[in-house]
């Protein structure tokens, strides 16, 4: 949502967002087993332990590898400070607004209670310029996730950064923790295409006037690379800086191994509109967890991740020299990379350019992914069953969730502590990083066992089903994690 769409929302229609709305989904039956399980009955109990932080969104000025832009950013760097504590713990975030116009904070993946959800005149009122909000809550459940601006497209600035959950009762098999935060940057170039929200009303003029020359309905995107020229590729905006730990190719993150070490690496999409392919030339990964949340282990060479989705992995570094960890933009040749670097390697590092062939070797899939033991998933019943149609296009520049255009859409209310089945039907020929708040949710991958999961990838056509339990009451965001699709009208409040 940009500031006017903020504007126009009525305080009546605020007001709204806060109460639980009329037109509860039909069909949602509750699940008659003794007790209903509540949120609590998954979540960790308080250690008491509080975590004290300020953040301070202002504008900044920051190096990004050879370039430095003109951005805004938390604290003055790229990425945010990285948060990292206990599950249990309290996170107490006080945020003051130097920007000249309103934010937020969301804490994306954390089944939080809902006002600290972060979301502008949904769950709070956005932080004016020169004011402060509170956030204060228990990190309820271990595992990667991250916090971003959930204003406009704050998040294609520099307002992002990590926030790891750590589960002391975890065997820590690995011998180095590493996060890699991938990012697409446009924001401050000079001479590159200016702000994110510059770059918004460019897509959006681009597709009034295809569509006021009969080229309205294109489901396809606009490769910015080649102004006004349609594509086959998956892109929206072709970005002139791709990131890693908010470092470009010409100057890349390093990470220093010893031979024979394992290294857990927690891979963050953070990007408003890529989808990177990511793969470690000579080594393979074994993917552990997704969203945070733990698998069945799985190697591959290769994995997918869509934004907002994160993945660990680890990797058994026993191949000396210095290796290209390549993230590519997915339709692209184009790239983001970190070094693994050996301890005593003369080897010379890869061109910037390199595209280590693991890329085109085993890549993960939804089907490979089974939730592991333990990890609470939905209890068994008939789900109330919710199509959610992805629809829009290029020209006209809208998107849609069942034929509606945030605001002006209806809420999906549902019952608390019910069962509900969310089926995905993509209609467009883009793919849609679909990300539901304050919940997790567990993907029909045909296993019976399918991975929890907070932000799922539709990719074009595509039909997919997520189940979920609705035991955290309050108003949540539902959209495409493309943040211009979000922005565009592809967003949705569910009322538990």
């Amino acid at each position: 949502m940009d500031n006017k769409q903020l504007t126009a929302l009525s305080r009546r229609r605020f007001l709204s967002y806060l109460g639980i709305g009329a037109g509860v989904v039909a069909g949602a039956i509750a699940l008659d087993a003794g007790r209903l399980p509540t949120l609590a009955d998954t979540l960790a109990a308080s250690t008491g332990k509080v975590h004290s932080y300020t953040f301070n969104p202002a504008p900044a000025r920051i190096a990004l590898g050879k370039q430095t832009v003109s951005t805004w950013a938390y604290n003055g760097v790229l990425p945010g400070p990285e948060i990292r504590v206990n599950v249990g713990d309290t996170i107490r975030a006080m945020v003051r607004n130097h920007l000249s116009t309103d934010t937020t904070m969301h804490w994306h993946g954390l089944p939080i209670p809902n006002a600290m959800d972060g979301i502008p005149y949904v769950t709070q009122a956005p932080i004016k310029a020169g004011q402060t909000f509170l956030y204060d809550f228990v990190v309820p459940v271990s595992g990667t996730y991250w916090y971003h601006s959930h204003v406009g497209l704050q998040l294609d600035r520099g307002l992002y950064g990590p926030l790891i959950v750590e589960d002391p009762r975890e065997t820590k098999n690995y011998d180095q923790d590493v996060v890699l935060v991938l990012d697409d940057w446009l924001d401050g170039v000079p001479g590159g295409p200016g702000t994110p929200d510059a770059e918004y009303q460019k897509l959006v003029v681009a597709g009034k006037s295809m569509a006021g020359k009969g080229m309205g309905g294109m489901s396809g995107s606009m490769n910015m690379s080649k102004p006004g020229s349609m594509t086959g590729d998956v892109n929206d905006v072709i970005y002139p800086y791709y990131l890693v730990n908010g470092k470009t190719s010409d100057n890349p993150y390093e990470i220093t191994v010893k031979k024979g070490q394992r290294i857990r690496l927690r891979f963050i999409n953070a990007g408003a509109s890529t989808i990177f392919r990511l793969a470690l030339n000579g080594h393979k990964m074994t993917v552990t967890h997704t969203d945070g949340q733990a698998v069945e282990p799985v190697e591959v060479d290769t994995l997918r991740i869509g934004m907002g989705e994160r993945y660990d992995v680890l990797v058994t570094v026993n191949n000396p020299g210095v290796w290209q960890l390549a993230a590519q933009v997915d339709g692209t040749n184009y790239l983001a990379r970190a070094l693994v670097r050996y301890q005593g390697s003369t080897t010379t590092a890869p061109a910037a350019t390199f595209l280590p062939p693991e890329l085109k070797q085993k890549q993960l899939t939804y089907a490979m992914l089974k939730v592991a033991p333990g990890i609470p998933t939905p209890p068994s019943g008939q789900p109330a069953q919710v199509a959610v149609a992805l629809s829009g296009s290029m020209a006209p520049y809208v998107w849609k969730m069942n034929n509606q255009i945030y605001p002006d859409a209806s809420k999906i209310a549902v019952q608390k502590n019910h069962l509900v089945q969310f089926q995905f039907n993509n209609q467009t020929m883009m793919s849609h990083p679909m990300h539901l708040h304050g919940h997790f949710f567990q993907l029909d991958n045909g296993t019976g066992r399918g991975p929890m999961k907070d932000t799922v990838l539709v990719d074009p056509m595509q039909k997919m089903n997520v189940t979920w339990f609705s035991n955290n009451p309050g108003q949540w965001a539902f959209h495409c994690h493309n943040d211009y699709h979000m922005k565009a009208g592809m967003f949705r409040v569910v009322s538990v």
